[in-house]
């Protein structure tokens, strides 16, 4: 069923696509159909990602001032050429000081983050990103709603994703046929 049918049934009224604001879908460390952990944060996925029409979020380490992707340690390199030509589509998770220090030099080229035991942060774009199992806004990316089992159109959590500002998902895919977009 079309979640605008659903929002009809909810609100009295059959919305348009006009209606409903555009969702950002954010491909997780490149995964665009299920999580591929051997392939995560490398170039070449990243990249298959950005040709697939999605932006990613990448996890960026700063080692002896070489830049690295990589989600728990540094894993492989990447150039700043790289990153400054696909900056547009880049969500940049920095993983140590060294990274965040890094991004804060480049005078609002870059969307960054840091974020720890945090539920919430804020991207150097003034964009919210709300960890896993954490009710989203609407100036707001919801990280890996899957993990929660937002599947369900009928149900209250599905109903969220349609008010944030996008998702960032391992099922890019998925969501991008679910949501009509």
């Amino acid at each position: 069923m079309d979640f605008r049918v659903l929002i009809m049934e909810k609100y009295n009224r059959l919305l348009t696509w006009k209606d409903i604001p555009q969702i950002k879908i954010i491909s997780h460390r490149g995964n665009i159909d299920g999580e591929n952990s051997d392939r995560e944060n490398s170039i070449i996925y990243i990249e298959e990602a950005i040709s697939a029409g999605y932006d990613v979020e990448v996890d960026l380490w700063v080692e002896e001032s070489e830049f690295y992707f990589g989600h728990d340690f540094p894993q492989h390199i990447v150039h700043i050429d790289w990153l400054l030509k696909n900056k547009d589509y880049l969500w940049i998770h920095c993983k140590n000081l060294e990274a965040l220090e890094s991004m804060s030099h480049f005078d609002g080229e870059f969307n960054y983050f840091w974020h720890n035991t945090d539920r919430y942060t804020l991207t150097s774009k003034g964009i919210g990103w709300v960890l896993v199992g954490q009710i989203p806004y609407s100036n707001s990316i919801i990280v890996l709603p899957e993990k929660l089992g937002y599947y369900d159109k009928c149900d209250e959590k599905y109903d969220r994703i349609l008010k944030t500002k996008g998702i960032c998902t391992d099922k890019c895919n998925y969501y991008k046929k679910e949501l009509n977009l």
